[in-house]
């Protein structure tokens, strides 16, 4: 299994369909009120072959070009990404005291070309 890179094409973001940011907290257990976000694009899979458990990494900041996910740059996951151009989303929970807009900077995937089974 090969990691392959993926480019990551018209990255934006949107608010959550109401199903999807009920009951919207923090991460680390606690209880603060978070903004639930998809970012969308699309992504570029050159390799030919389908790829799975893509890692998504970028940069987020607020409207004061405060950053979002402290210490970390993985903002989530694909768990499929098809040969070529296909869409994708990621959702994303952010302190609702955080202002927008925010901004999506160095966005990139990369996944493998075969299914990654955890060992136990």
């Amino acid at each position: 299994m090969a990691l392959t890179s993926v480019k990551l094409l018209d990255i934006s973001y949107k608010d959550c369909p109401p199903e999807l940011a009920k009951g919207t907290v923090t991460s680390g257990g606690s209880s603060l009120p978070a903004s639930c976000y998809l970012i969308t694009g699309k992504a570029n899979n050159p390799s030919g072959k389908t790829l799975y458990d893509a890692d998504v990494f970028g940069r987020i900041y607020d409207a004061n070009n405060e950053p979002i996910l402290q210490n970390r740059s993985r903002v989530g996951s694909i768990p499929e990404i098809p040969p070529g151009v296909s869409e994708f989303e990621v959702r994303i929970s952010v302190p609702s005291d955080q202002p927008t807009p925010l901004k999506l900077k160095q966005f990139k995937a990369s996944g493998f070309t075969g299914k990654v089974t955890p060992i136990f």
